[in-house]
C-alpha cells in the first residue's frame, strides 16, 4: 500500500496518542494512576439504628448456624440409617443423608453469610492504596503490619460489638462437632464387648466335632479337643463373631506335669481349657505337640507351653493364652465356672 492510500485525516502511529501543548507534542500516559474514587459512606456509617440492625442480622446468622449444628448431631443420633423418605423434587432419598446435608450446609452457609454481611456493613470499607514492598519484611514493615492489624481489629468493632463476637465464637466452636460426630462411622463402639465372651458359669463345653457335651472321660491324655459354649449354634447370625472370642481348646495332662499352680487349680483332673485364639494377630491355634505340651500357631509360629500357664516361649505373641476355669456338674459333664478373666486374642488399646 502506498502513501497515497493512507487517509489524510488519520494520524501516523508516531502521532497517535499525542497532544499538542504550546506547539510541542506531549504523549499521554496510558498507565496513569486514575486515583481512588471518593468514599461514599454507607447507611450504617451514619445511622446507628441501621448499624444495630446489621449487628442483629449477623448475630442471627451465627445463632442459626449453632442451631443447625445441634440439629445435625440430633439427626445423626436419632434418624435410622435405613429410613427412606420422599422429598419433592428429589424423589426417594435417605432421610439421614438429607438431614445431615441440609443441617451441615445451613451451619456452614450461615457462618459465611454472617461474616460477609459483617464485613460489608459494619467493618470499615475505606479503600487504601499501598506500595509494593520487598518480600523480606523490615522492622518498619512488621511494625506497620501490627499497626494495621490493631486498626483492623478496632475497625471491626469485635471488642465493642459483643453480641456478634460471642455468637461468632459459638458458631465456630460448634461446627467442628459435626466432623467429630462423623467419626462414629469408623465402626461400632467396642464398649466392653472385647472383654467378654459367651462363656459363663454353668455353660457346658460342647465338642465342635460331635456337637455333644463333653465328659471328662471323652478327653484322653495327650489329645487336643476343640469346644464351644452351650447355646451357640452355627446358623446364628453372629456365630462367627462369638466363636472368634469363645473358641476353646482342651488338653488333658498328667496333673504332676502341670507346673503352674493357678493352671492346676483351674483344671479338672488334668484337663485344662485355654483360648484357641492366638494372642498375636488372632489366628486359630491348631497344632499340639504331645511330648512337650506345646501348642503352635500356624500363622507366625508363636509357641505356648500348656503345662506352664500357656506362657509364650517363642514367636511374636505378646502374652499367654487366657485360661478358662472348668469343673464337672452333677450330671458328669464338663462346664465352665465363669468367663475368661482377661480379653482373648491380640492385645488392644482398652486392655488393662
Amino acid at each position: 500500500m502506498s502513501s497515497q492510500d493512507i487517509p489524510e485525516d488519520k494520524h501516523l502511529p508516531s502521532e497517535q496518542g499525542a497532544a499538542h501543548h504550546g506547539g510541542v507534542a506531549v504523549a499521554d500516559d496510558p498507565f496513569a494512576d486514575p486515583g481512588l474514587p471518593a468514599h461514599k459512606p454507607r447507611i450504617q456509617d451514619i445511622d446507628d439504628r441501621a448499624a444495630r440492625r446489621s449487628e442483629r442480622t449477623v448475630a442471627m446468622l451465627f445463632t442459626i448456624s449453632m442451631l443447625a449444628t445441634i440439629c445435625f448431631i440430633a439427626a445423626y443420633v436419632t434418624i435410622p440409617v435405613d429410613k427412606i423418605v420422599y422429598i419433592f423434587p428429589l424423589g426417594k432419598v435417605s432421610a439421614l443423608n438429607f438431614a445431615l446435608g441440609l443441617t451441615l450446609g445451613a451451619a456452614l452457609f450461615c457462618i459465611g453469610a454472617g461474616a460477609v454481611h459483617w464485613a460489608r456493613t459494619l467493618m470499615s470499607d475505606v479503600e487504601v492504596a499501598d506500595d509494593r514492598h520487598p518480600i523480606e519484611a523490615s522492622p518498619e514493615v512488621k511494625a506497620k503490619v501490627m499497626q494495621d492489624f490493631a486498626e483492623g481489629a478496632q475497625e471491626s468493632a469485635i471488642g465493642r460489638r459483643k453480641l456478634i463476637r460471642n455468637t461468632m465464637f459459638g458458631a465456630l466452636a460448634l461446627v467442628p462437632l459435626s466432623g467429630v460426630v462423623l467419626l462414629r462411622d469408623l465402626g461400632p463402639l467396642p464398649e466392653d464387648k472385647l472383654r467378654h465372651t459367651m462363656w459363663a458359669k454353668g455353660k457346658l463345653l460342647i465338642n465342635q466335632n460331635t456337637m455333644e457335651p463333653l465328659r471328662p472321660e471323652d478327653v484322653a491324655v495327650g489329645s487336643l479337643t476343640f469346644a464351644m459354649p452351650e447355646g451357640l449354634e452355627e446358623d446364628q447370625h453372629d456365630f462367627q463373631t462369638q466363636i472368634a472370642k469363645a473358641a476353646l481348646m482342651i488338653v488333658r495332662l498328667q496333673p504332676e506335669d502341670i507346673k503352674d499352680k493357678k493352671e492346676l487349680e483351674w483344671s479338672h483332673d488334668g484337663i485344662v481349657a485355654y483360648s484357641k485364639i492366638c494372642t498375636h494377630v488372632g489366628c486359630p491355634i491348631s497344632l499340639y505337640e504331645q511330648q512337650t505340651h506345646h501348642v503352635l500357631c500356624p500363622c507366625h509360629q508363636s509357641t505356648f507351653d500348656l503345662s506352664d500357664g500357656a506362657r509364650v516361649i517363642f514367636g511374636p505373641a505378646g502374652h499367654a493364652l487366657p485360661q478358662l476355669r472348668i469343673g464337672v456338674n452333677s450330671e458328669g459333664f464338663l462346664e465352665a465356672l465363669g468367663d475368661f478373666e482377661e480379653p482373648v486374642g491380640p492385645a488392644f488399646w482398652e486392655r488393662g
